[in-house]
């Protein structure tokens, strides 16, 4: 029997859940699904610029689960750019950030506030 999975912390939804070429007619698109956690990883290593210890440690999880994740996530979006198919956010297994109970990396971007600032 599988063991069930957990669920990764995430600190918000993207702004924005659809990605891709803007020349492709509407009923040729082919997407690709990125899960929320998969977002989470990319946005939490090269945008926010944390490594991988830290972002391990926001979302719940290990550090070698967060590096599966973020190299899922990274080959996705190198096959929407190289292959022009939209790249569309939706799904996973994942909790939204509760600043009184899980989000831990400092600064909430859900609630904008600092944890200290509660």
């Amino acid at each position: 029997m599988a063991r069930p999975r957990k669920s990764r912390r995430v600190c918000c939804l993207p702004e924005s859940n659809l990605f891709g070429p803007l020349n492709s007619p509407k009923g040729l698109r082919e997407y690709i699904l990125m899960t929320v956690e998969e977002y989470e990883s990319i946005r939490l290593m090269d945008f926010e610029g944390l490594n991988q210890e830290e972002s391990a440690e926001i979302m719940g999880v290990a550090r070698s689960t967060l590096q599966r994740i973020y190299e899922d996530a990274r080959k996705k979006m190198a096959e929407s750019l190289v292959k022009g198919k939209v790249l569309k956010i939706e799904g996973g297994d994942f909790e939204l950030c509760n600043i009184e109970r899980t989000c831990v990396s400092g600064f909430c971007h859900r609630h904008g506030r600092n944890k200290s600032e509660r």
